[in-house]
């Protein structure tokens, strides 16, 4: 008879059979002695031989059973079930337990395994979530920003390099090249996390890489000498350029702070297009490129792993066959991988999800700002809050290079329209239309009388990165501007990235006239408080900000990119000519 069987004596519960032995630490399954059955598990005893008689027998077992039941004395007692009601119908036979004895059973037995199941489960997950962190190459480049913020607009510089390294990539041109930066783009994203902007830079923009910084193995730091009138692509590789000296470069060109970077080569490229199971690529004419191996019909196609890079490196299909041209393709390519990766099809593919996991973090090479799978997480949920109509990819604007003689071989800066893209992604400013009521309600704030220039009260504070800026101010303002009542009192409290204007409510007409003076922005009047000057009367507060190019300079970015300048957003395909 099993357990349950011997569990109906006494109308007992067979789950409150299983009761704590003190002697052996374990439970074990007791029986009442009007049971008649022996404890289980248990030692069990060797049956008496018979001797002769069966009544020797059945006084040995008898015998048995007495032992038995002093060794239970022992052990802690059973819990019994009240009796039931007698019931007139019932024979003398016992009536069959209930199923909850056997449901309680299975829960318990279940319950546990669940919870096994669960705690392995999460040790998996983390160990897996180690795994990934472990897949991140860094690099401690010098001038980086010390981890991410989620509260704040962050420049991202986006480096793809021409690094032959990998199986299958040693036969496409240079094998023995160091790693230039063949690919960059700028990556802005505003701190309301409405737009972004993705501004290309091309490999053959001549400029000037300044001298920069490089960490050593062991800790020091070792400074490489800059060079002029050399290729944007040289800032990395050459001379043991690192991509902090990439985004120093940078800076020279943009004037714009670079926060992080990400680096990928060739193998990036081919893994990550097939984590999303390919992306979606279009083209105006049939193409077959013997360099570049690339052969599409017309029209829409589906590109990954070989394929996609031979997309990406195609120079002589499309426009003036040069990498302008070819700039094109790739914010084509990475508006639609974009589009993939935030696709439901992606987010709820467990399989795609994995592969992606693994791709982009055995791809990426990062700064250990941003080494590690928390903050790129981060990252990634932070552009995904832009909604993709608002995501700009344009190009640096450019004019050729009068002293190459030939057209298309490098390009220069264009001196009249670059500023112009510049100052709105220095400025935080949209290259869409995005939030027009907020914009309008800005606007506002510079319509309404103004005071004359003579009547303006103005402490002047240097918050920007301008030596001797409040005195450059103050002076203009006085001799220039007939601002006389004004004051410069030497270095703000902390850099600021913006210039701001702060006022009471009752100097909103002084407020305007010298935002309409110096060019302010809607954006940097702050209605609140004034303070007092040194003559004891209320003044408005004004901090320079990074944005300061100088007095009688208008500090406000453009409202809107050039017109002449080529834009493309993230959520249209504009099929490459």
């Amino acid at each position: 008879m099993d357990a349950q069987g011997r569990g109906r004596a006494d109308n007992i519960d067979p789950a409150d059979q299983w009761v704590l032995n003190p002697n052996t630490g374990d439970y074990e399954l007791r029986l009442s002695p009007s049971a008649g059955q022996s404890p289980v598990p248990g030692p069990r005893r060797a049956p008496q031989r018979p001797t002769g008689r069966r009544g020797q027998t059945g006084q040995n077992r008898q015998n048995g059973r007495s032992r038995e039941e002093q060794d239970s004395r022992e052990v802690p007692g059973q819990r019994r079930r009240r009796a039931p009601e007698p019931d007139p119908s019932a024979g003398r036979r016992r009536s069959r337990p209930k199923k909850k004895s056997r449901a309680k059973k299975a829960l318990l037995w279940t319950g546990g395994t669940m919870a096994f199941v669960m705690v392995a489960a999460a040790g998996g997950v983390y160990l897996y979530l180690r795994h990934l962190d472990s897949n991140i190459s860094t690099t401690d480049v010098v001038g980086g920003k010390n981890g991410f913020s989620k509260d704040e607009a962050f420049n991202l510089l986006i480096i793809g390099t021409d690094k032959r390294t990998g199986k299958g990539n040693e036969g496409y041109g240079d094998k023995g090249s160091v790693g230039h930066a063949d690919t960059n783009i700028l990556l802005h994203v505003s701190k309301d996390r409405t737009n972004a902007t993705a501004l290309s830079i091309p490999r053959d923009l001549v400029v000037d890489i300044p001298s920069c910084q490089v960490r050593q193995k062991d800790g020091s730091v070792r400074t490489i000498g800059g060079t002029t009138n050399q290729r944007f692509n040289t800032s990395l590789g050459q001379f043991d350029r690192d991509p902090g000296c990439t985004m120093a470069t940078v800076k020279e060109v943009t004037g714009i702070t670079v926060d992080h970077f990400m680096m990928a080569d060739f193998n990036a490229v081919k893994t990550l297009s097939s984590a999303v199971g390919g992306v979606d690529v279009c083209v105006a004419k049939p193409v077959d490129d013997p360099d570049s191996h690339l052969k599409l019909p017309k029209g829409h196609s589906v590109v990954e792993g070989e394929q996609a890079l031979a997309f990406l490196r195609t120079r002589h299909s499309f426009g003036n066959q040069g990498d302008l041209d070819r700039i094109k393709v790739q914010q084509q390519f990475l508006g639609s991988l974009a589009r993939k990766m935030s696709s439901g099809d992606t987010l709820t593919s467990p399989t795609k999800l994995t592969s992606l996991a693994e791709a982009a973090t055995k791809a990426l090479t990062v700064d250990k700002g941003i080494g590690s799978l928390s903050n790129l997480k981060d990252i990634a949920l932070e552009l995904k809050k832009v909604p993709p109509k608002n995501i700009s990819f344009i190009t640096t604007p450019v004019i050729d290079n009068p002293a190459d003689g030939v057209v298309h071989k490098t390009v220069i800066v264009n001196p009249t329209l670059a500023p112009q893209v510049f100052s709105m992604i220095k400025s935080d400013v949209s290259m869409t239309e995005t939030k027009k009521k907020e914009k309008a309600a800005e606007a506002a704030k510079l319509k309404g009388p103004k005071s004359a220039a003579s009547d303006v009260r103005v402490d002047i504070y240097n918050g920007s990165e301008t030596v001797g800026a409040a005195q450059q101010t103050l002076t203009w303002l006085q001799n220039t501007e007939g601002v006389a009542k004004s004051t410069q009192l030497g270095n703000a409290p902390k850099k600021l990235p913006k210039t701001t204007l702060e006022y009471a409510p009752d100097q909103a007409d002084q407020a305007r006239r010298l935002a309409d003076i110096m060019g302010l922005p809607a954006t940097a009047l702050k209605p609140g408080r004034s303070e007092k000057n040194d003559q004891g009367l209320p003044a408005m507060i004004l901090t320079l900000g990074a944005d300061f190019h100088g007095a009688g300079t208008p500090v406000s970015a453009p409202s809107k990119a050039p017109a002449n300048v080529e834009k493309s957003t993230a959520d249209k395909t504009v099929c490459a000519k």
